[in-house]
C-alpha cells in the first residue's frame, strides 16, 4: 500500500476509534487497534465533539416543535448522558471523590478506581449537571452553547496530557494508551481546528474566542495545578472532570 493512502487510512481509523472512545456511536470501520493508534486518536477529541454538539443541536430543534425550552434543554441533556455514556461525569465523580475523601495520593487513586460513587462525587455530579441546564436556558443562543461547547471543552484534556505526567496503574486504566505520549505536533492540529471552530462561529457570538480562551487556559492552569499538587500528575477520570469544567466555565461566559 502506498504511503500517502496508509497515511490516510491510518487517519481514518484513529477518527473512528475516538468516536469509539469516546461515544456509544458503533465504529463502522476496521479498526487495526494498536496503543499508538489510541495514542493518536485523541487529536480527533475536538472534532467528536463538534460532531456531538451537531447531534445536540439538531434534537433541540426537533424538540422544540413540541415543548418549551426547559424540556428541551433536560432531553438534550439526557441524550447527552446516553450517546456519550455519561463518560466524562463518570471521571468528575470519580475525581471529587477521590480528591475529597482521600489523605495520601496512593488513597486517592485507589478511591478514583473504586466503581462505587460517594456523597462528594454524587453532590458534584447533581450540581454540575443542574448548572449546566441552568447556563444553558440563560444562554443568549442556546443553540450556538450546545454545538460549540462540547468541541471546545475536549482540548482541556489534551493540554493536560501534554504537559503534565500519568500518575495511575496502567494495568487498570482504559485511558493509559491515549494519555501515554501524546504528540505536540498532534496537539497543535488539534488547537488549530478549535480556534477553527470558535472562528467559524464567532459572528454570532463576537466575545467568543476570548471566552474559549480563557476557559480552556483557567481550567487546564487552575485544574492541572491542582492535579499536580493532589496527585503528582493526571488520571484518566481528571481528564474527564477537564472536560466538565471547561465547559461549565465556557457557558458561564455565555
Amino acid at each position: 500500500m502506498p504511503t500517502e493512502t496508509k497515511s490516510i487510512s491510518h487517519e481514518w481509523q484513529a477518527f473512528w476509534l475516538a468516536i469509539g472512545f469516546l461515544t456509544r456511536i458503533p465504529m463502522l470501520v476496521r479498526i487495526d487497534y494498536s496503543q499508538k493508534l489510541m495514542n493518536q486518536c485523541s487529536m480527533y477529541f475536538p472534532l467528536i465533539g463538534l460532531l456531538l454538539g451537531a447531534l445536540y443541536v439538531g434534537l433541540f430543534a426537533l424538540l422544540s416543535l413540541a415543548w418549551s425550552p426547559l424540556i428541551c434543554v433536560l432531553l438534550v441533556l439526557c441524550f447527552h448522558l446516553f450517546i456519550t455514556g455519561a463518560f466524562h461525569e463518570d471521571g468528575l465523580a470519580d475525581s471529587v471523590d477521590a480528591l475529597g475523601g482521600g489523605y495520601t495520593v496512593e488513597k486517592r487513586l485507589e478511591i478514583m478506581k473504586d466503581s462505587r460513587i460517594g456523597t462528594y462525587g454524587t453532590v458534584a455530579l447533581v450540581m454540575a449537571l443542574g448548572l449546566k441546564a441552568a447556563l444553558l436556558l440563560d444562554a443568549r443562543n442556546i443553540w450556538l452553547a450546545l454545538l460549540v461547547a462540547p468541541a471546545i471543552s475536549r482540548l482541556t484534556p489534551l493540554l493536560l496530557m501534554a504537559f503534565l505526567p500519568y500518575v495511575t496503574d496502567p494495568n487498570k486504566s482504559k485511558s493509559k494508551p491515549v494519555a501515554e505520549g501524546f504528540s505536540r505536533k498532534r496537539l497543535l492540529v488539534s488547537i488549530v481546528f478549535t480556534a477553527a471552530t470558535v472562528l467559524i462561529f464567532s459572528p454570532w457570538l463576537p466575545a467568543l474566542l476570548l471566552m474559549a480562551i480563557t476557559a480552556i487556559l483557567t481550567v487546564a492552569l487552575v485544574w492541572g495545578w491542582y492535579l499536580q499538587q493532589q496527585l503528582g500528575g493526571y488520571t484518566g477520570d481528571t481528564l474527564g472532570a477537564s472536560v466538565v469544567f471547561c465547559e461549565l466555565a465556557l457557558l458561564l461566559g455565555m
